[in-house]
């Protein structure tokens, strides 16, 4: 009989670990203490484990420097008596990187959904279980339940985008992709207003996922088949070194693994779910989602394109091209259109997705020099950075502009654009927050966003796309009408009427100013992080 062997990198598995482990319990604690104490443990708790985790990428950056372990490493390794080596996860430039924005946009995104406002109230359901309009909800609304549940779900999806930015296999990859996704179909469902839409977004999402799911581990199979292996670098090697290849197989296999992720990034045609559930979900939650998904669904098709999909860009052009002009046009299109500010970010966020595939369609294997790799990889990943905060940030200050009825009493989110009408003159610190944020999203000098447009469209030029760069140049451009519109509603119209800017317990504050502060920072010196990052791929 052979013996199977599995060695663990424990030490490099610690930011992982301690996301899931507080996850775990956290669910415990949800469990087990009183209704009263739970948000006093939960919310400190869930804070701590973050900073934790973030504390434990940096030392194991450290650590990897002093080591000369950027290169990729294995973290476990299954090896059977026949031979058989198998890798499920790895550190390496991509994973780090990844891992430490992952955790930071939590961090932020996590200090919204805990900022309960001068109302007293959060922005989740006080009981998401009870039934819209119900009796029942109306008496958890009453006795001012508390929603502490959502904190082990935010931890579950964030260590399933960490599993996912660090898998190397194509199984470890979807189980990654299913802790991500379902939680994210629970949270989007926990609005405490315009409920029915909430759960109509999050049944949408649901539904689209989980059949986007099935065509990636279909993709997976054929794979398989073609390769005789899910682990990516065994992947790489077959198809570099063998003639026989079935290459339709491998061909089938890369492009339906590459619907199940475009999907996750919101590209077209894959689209269709993301201006509903960025619209239905609860506000934090969509800037936790818009960001995190993002850097998770990006860093994969990075490693696919790698290892798999690198070596068949020549039949995979045409594919690419037109899902990258069909994302950045509906984008940009439709986005000018728009006029509720939440779908605005929606398909604001479908045009960014097209800019970064811009870059990731040069990613070709057989043509590509390592300075051309290197350069690419860390202006996707300082892409996935400055587009991050500016959203984390642009969502926390849609929590803080409320309806008004006739009587005075505050309702839900103002997000018709009509209701941004003379922010600045309400609130110039949200107004000039949002500023940065739109100027970051539009690209303008000064600002993350235009250190991480310049460096994505370097990238494409170098690599050949040039096409492909002009067409998102001038996209860019256009989307940039629709920020300007809005602030011009800001600063150039008088204030609109039933519209309240509630005050913030500090928390929602914090990541907006920490959110603002950042992006600039990164326009300003984008050479303090980008060279770090350009240097790991060295």
């Amino acid at each position: 009989m052979s013996t199977t062997n599995t060695m663990i990198q424990w030490a490099a598995l610690a930011p992982l670990l301690i996301v899931l482990g507080a996850a775990v319990i956290a669910t415990l604690l949800e469990a087990f203490l009183p209704r009263k104490l739970r948000p006093i443990v939960q919310r400190p708790f869930f804070l701590l484990a973050l900073i934790a985790a973030l504390a434990a990428i940096i030392w194991r950056g450290t650590v990897a420097n002093q080591q000369e372990v950027w290169a990729t490493t294995p973290l476990s390794i299954t090896q059977s008596g026949s031979g058989f080596t198998g890798i499920a996860f790895v550190e390496d430039s991509f994973s780090l990187i990844a891992q430490a924005i992952i955790v930071l946009i939590t961090l932020l995104a996590g200090l919204v959904m805990l900022d309960r406002t001068e109302l007293k109230e959060s922005a989740f359901a006080a009981d998401a279980a009870t039934t819209p309009g119900s009796p029942a909800e109306a008496e958890a609304s009453k006795y001012g339940l508390r929603q502490t549940e959502v904190l082990p779900l935010v931890l579950f999806a964030a260590g399933g985008m960490m599993a996912f930015v660090s898998a190397f296999d194509l199984l470890s990859l979807f189980i990654a992709l299913e802790v991500m996704s379902l939680p994210l179909y629970v949270l989007s469902a926990t609005a405490r207003r315009r409920r029915l839409l909430s759960q109509e977004a999050a049944a949408k999402y649901f539904l689209l996922g989980a059949f986007s799911s099935a065509i990636f581990l279909m993709g997976a199979a054929l794979v398989y088949g073609g390769t005789g292996s899910l682990i990516f670098n065994e992947i790489l090697s077959v198809a570099l070194q063998t003639t026989d290849i079935k290459t339709w197989l491998l061909l089938a296999g890369t492009v339906m693994i590459l619907v199940g992720l475009l999907f996750k990034a919101g590209a077209a045609p894959f689209h269709s779910w993301k201006p509903d559930v960025y619209q239905g979900a609860p506000t934090p939650i969509t800037g936790f989602m818009a960001a995190g998904v993002l850097v998770a669904a990006f860093v994969a098709l990075l490693r696919v394109m790698l290892y798999i999909a690198g070596t068949l860009v020549a039949q995979l052009t045409i594919f690419l091209w037109i899902i990258i002009i069909a994302t950045i046009l509906i984008g940009t299109i439709l986005g000018l259109v728009q006029g509720d500010i939440k779908r605005l970010l929606a398909y604001s966020s479908i045009a960014h997705t097209g800019f970064i595939l811009v870059a990731i369609s040069v990613l070709d294997l057989k043509e590509i020099t390592p300075q051309q790799y290197a350069q690419t990889s860390s202006a996707i990943l300082f892409y996935l950075l400055a587009y991050g905060l500016a959203t984390v940030g642009a969502f926390g200050i849609v929590t803080l502009v409320r309806q008004k009825d006739a009587a005075g009493n505050i309702g839900g989110e103002a997000t018709a654009l009509a209701s941004w009408a003379g922010l600045g003159k309400r609130s110039p610190l949200l107004a000039a927050a949002m500023t940065i944020f739109l100027l970051s999203f539009a690209g303008i000098p000064l600002t993350a966003g235009f250190i991480g447009k310049f460096e994505v469209f370097k990238a494409g030029v170098a690599g050949g796309a040039t096409i492909l760069v002009v067409i998102a140049v001038l996209a860019s451009v256009a989307t940039a009408f629709f920020y300007f519109r809005i602030l011009q509603l800001m600063f150039f119209t008088e204030p609109a009427e039933n519209v309240q800017i509630v005050k913030s317990a500090g928390f929602s504050i914090a990541a907006i100013v920490a959110a603002a502060i950042l992006v600039l920072g990164l326009g300003i010196f984008p050479d303090l992080l980008l060279g770090i990052v350009q240097g790991t791929f060295a």
